[in-house]
């Protein structure tokens, strides 16, 4: 029995999309596990743990900056004077509000973002075939990403909720220890969770974005960028390409779920309100408030989001399937063969 057979009979037939192209980059004999197995999927989750939860907590002061902005931009002008007016009210240490449930709730996010997104892309490219599942890449990276963000955000609900509070609201609790019962005591569980629709709205665009850019953006790079194919690259030129195509990723993120983001901030800063109510208030202009931070924070974020996520896969040895080639019988359909 071939290798090629082997592994079409384990994952099904159709996963050849993937397989095949792990095998044009040199074999499976490398790896420390397989493509598609319990052990890949729960690593790919790990990786996103690292990527999501630490990336978040280390831009802690540039998001609470940037939700006062959106929540108050009379009294926080610009991203500079944001700082100023922040650090003259609660010091060097008050940029740190929200630390807590940011890394809790973006680590959690990040185990199901990255690793449902790795279950989901293999599901949907074994239901489409090899041929279609190339033909229709950008589509199978968008309903990947989609799924897995709708679990994702779910997992990340209750910290967002509670971190929002804490940077927007002066006077409300500052830590998580006393915010999160707060919320649970005065408004029950629904409190934690009345913010879930725009959530989605801001977070599956965001990480559509995300996933499919950055996925077509390293294809582009090796293409008319890199002047050599990915097997010739050593590993540090690998990360580089991945970390270029993870900022560009982030800018068209940042912009497509910037509105849904302002309204979120404003929702959980306004007991009561809903989302239509809070998007009546803001109005179009309004809804763009604080994009220039959000663009640096969200390009740095997604930037090094993929770096990590692609370093965890190089040291763990995890496979990392090269950029898709046309398979060789849709050439042969087409005439190109």
């Amino acid at each position: 029995m071939t290798e090629a057979t082997e592994n079409s009979t384990k994952h099904g037939p159709l996963s050849n999309f993937f397989v095949k192209r792990l095998q044009c980059a040199g074999g499976s004999s490398e790896y420390s596990c397989e493509f598609g197995s319990a052990k890949y999927f729960a690593l790919c989750g790990v990786g996103g743990v690292l990527s999501c939860g630490l990336t978040h907590t280390l831009v802690v002061p540039l998001d609470l900056v940037k939700c006062r902005i959106q929540v108050d931009p009379a009294k926080y002008k610009s991203l500079v004077h944001g700082f100023k007016v922040s650090i003259a009210e609660g010091g060097v240490r008050g940029l740190s509000l929200g630390w807590a449930p940011t890394l809790i709730g973006y680590s959690a996010q990040g185990l199901c973002k990255f690793g449902f997104y790795e279950v989901f892309k293999n599901l949907y490219a074994n239901l489409l075939g090899e041929e279609k599942a190339y033909q229709f890449r950008t589509a199978l990276y968008l309903a990947a990403s989609a799924s897995a963000e709708f679990f994702a955000d779910i997992a990340l609900c209750p910290m967002e909720s509670v971190k929002v509070r804490i940077q927007t609201k002066p006077g409300w609790s500052t830590t998580l220890r006393e915010g999160f019962p707060r919320i649970k005591g005065e408004e029950g569980w629904n409190g934690f969770f009345k913010g879930i629709v725009p959530l989605w709205s801001r977070q599956i665009p965001y990480t559509m974005m995300k996933f499919a850019c950055f996925e077509r953006t390293v294809e582009a790079l090796y293409k008319f960028v890199v002047p050599k194919p990915r097997a010739e690259c050593n590993k540090a030129e690998q990360l580089m390409v991945t970390f270029v195509a993870g900022y560009i990723a982030g800018v068209f993120c940042a912009i497509v779920s910037h509105p849904a983001d302002v309204i979120v901030s404003k929702l959980n800063q306004n007991a009561g309100s809903n989302f239509v109510d809070i998007a009546k208030s803001l109005g179009f202009m309004g809804m763009w408030k604080g994009l220039m931070p959000r663009i640096i924070m969200i390009g740095t974020l997604t930037a090094l989001q993929w770096f990590i996520y692609d370093s965890f896969k190089v040291a763990t040895g995890l496979p990392r399937p090269p950029p898709p080639a046309m398979p060789e019988s849709l050439k042969k359909k087409l005439g190109l063969a």
